[in-house]
């Protein structure tokens, strides 16, 4: 029996820094390419810190392309995530989510989640569905070791 892909892939990972800090990271678009796991930003111009939902920022990808990045869920050291879409244009339904749940003084617990149930643009499905846990996990790793840095 066939049985499709889930549209919702998570990693998650305990990772030995407070939330603050990792959040600075995420929450800071010229951060995110340092520890990007998927090798698809290239930059983001700095002073883009996200503070709530409605804020839009702007990524560049290594193919050159610009995508605006929409805020659509925030909250200040704990959650935050947002639906890429090209300038200009409606996001195409595809939501990439960071959840971070303090264990303790020094470490963080990391749930990062890529959802693409409402993804309306089939061309986009293809790469959606190349996009694994391990694709997940890679961002988060890489994020640890910068905060270790």
């Amino acid at each position: 029996m066939y049985r499709s892909p889930s549209r919702v892939v998570r990693a998650t990972r305990d990772i030995a820094a407070d939330a603050a800090t990792l959040f600075a990271l995420i929450a800071d678009p010229a951060e995110q390419p340092r520890w990007d796991g998927n090798d698809n930003l290239a930059q983001a111009k700095p002073g883009q810190r996200v503070h709530a939902v409605g804020a839009v920022f702007t990524t560049t990808l290594t193919n050159g392309a610009d995508r605006d990045n929409h805020v659509v869920e925030f909250e200040e050291g704990r959650r935050i995530a947002w639906t890429p879409s090209e300038p200009g244009r409606t996001p195409p339904g595809h939501l990439w989510r960071w959840e971070l749940e303090p264990v303790d003084d020094r470490t963080t617990r990391v749930t990062h989640t890529y959802d693409w149930t409402t993804l309306t643009d089939p061309k986009r499905e293809a790469r959606a569905r190349a996009t694994t846990a391990d694709n997940l996990l890679a961002s988060v790793d890489r994020l640890a070791a910068v905060a270790a840095s």
